[in-house]
């Protein structure tokens, strides 16, 4: 009999092939797209901002970073003062808005009756909706007043003589200043920080929770072993969404900082901010190494947000270690 020619044999556990379409490949040219133009907006506001600052990083070289001057008649400029009063006013917000967050979103998950979920959580949404420059208003007209006349002597009463930490809360009342200033963005960044913080510990799978009750843990045990572990590279996410809005931001910082150009030990002094300088004296630059060194002061805070954004991502990546390594 003569031979018959051999077939090849299917492989049953080969994978099928892909037959690609020109709609898929439209489809994933229009994602490379969208996530390529993200690199390319970075670097067009990058390389504008190192354009416009480099007259300025000529003539003052790094001296411009620790230099608290800013005299635009001599064209003497630093931005000594802008940095410290942009860390100082971000930092404290965060340390007044974080624990609030979590207490915010803690009621709402864990603790708050079913028909009072939706009011609080529609408030919440509603306190993030509210543009900055009312915040700014409400902060100077109706805020700083009060603060002026009931909080601020009392705090300067209580705790102004007080060694080391007295001379933060020493001054005049003027009710507008560093702490004032933190205070109104720590209300603005909280929305946001509970926000996340409520949808992160939400996605914790009940099944866990139900189990340490089961085992007789208290609702705070329940949050700390469970709740927390599980959501905490959410939970960091969130206070970093935060912080970045906190260093950005202009208006209403413009509005109660007092915009001088000083530099205090006091939290209640006026000062600025770099968004704060920006907008105040950005349509006043007359002079080509004015403008430059307010570019400058722009190029200095993207670093510093590039930088806050990279410290979190290596602190999330540091957290994913350590889970690989105990488990």
């Amino acid at each position: 009999m003569p031979e018959q020619p051999l077939t090849p044999v299917a492989n049953e556990n080969a994978a099928p092939r892909r037959h690609i379409t020109w709609p898929d490949s439209l489809y994933a040219g229009a994602a490379w797209l969208a996530a390529a133009s993200v690199l390319i907006v970075i670097g067009a506001i990058l390389f504008v901002l190192i354009q416009g600052a480099l007259p300025a990083l000529h003539k003052f070289g790094l001296g411009f970073i620790g230099s608290d001057q800013w005299n635009p008649v001599t064209e003497n400029f630093g931005a000594r003062i802008p940095i410290y009063g942009t860390l100082v006013t971000s930092l404290l917000a965060m340390l007044i808005a974080v624990p609030v967050s979590f207490g915010i979103a803690l009621f709402i998950t864990e603790l708050c009756p079913r028909w009072l979920k939706r009011p609080i959580g529609i408030a919440v949404e509603l306190l993030a909706a509210i543009p900055s420059i009312i915040y700014g208003m409400w902060g100077l007209f109706v805020f700083a007043p009060l603060f002026a006349d009931h909080v601020q002597p009392w705090i300067t009463e209580h705790f102004g003589d007080l060694p080391i930490v007295g001379v933060m809360f020493s001054g005049p009342p003027l009710g507008i200043g560093l702490f004032t200033a933190s205070l109104i963005l720590a209300i603005m960044v909280i929305p946001f920080i509970s926000a996340i913080m409520r949808d992160v510990f939400e996605a914790t799978p009940r099944v866990l929770k139900e189990s340490a009750y089961g085992l007789g843990s208290t609702t705070w045990e329940v949050v700390r072993h469970v709740v927390l572990p599980y959501t905490k590279v959410g939970v960091i996410g969130g206070v970093m969404v935060g912080l970045g809005r906190a260093l950005g931001e202009t208006m209403a910082v413009t509005f109660v900082i007092g915009n001088a150009h000083e530099l205090s030990n006091s939290l209640f002094m006026p000062g600025n901010t770099i968004s704060s300088t920006l907008a105040n004296e950005f349509t006043e630059a007359v002079s080509p190494i004015y403008t430059s060194s307010l570019i400058s002061l722009g190029l200095i805070l993207f670093l510093i947000s590039f930088i806050v954004l990279a410290v979190a991502r290596v602190l999330l990546m540091r957290l994913q270690i350590n889970e690989g390594h105990s488990t």
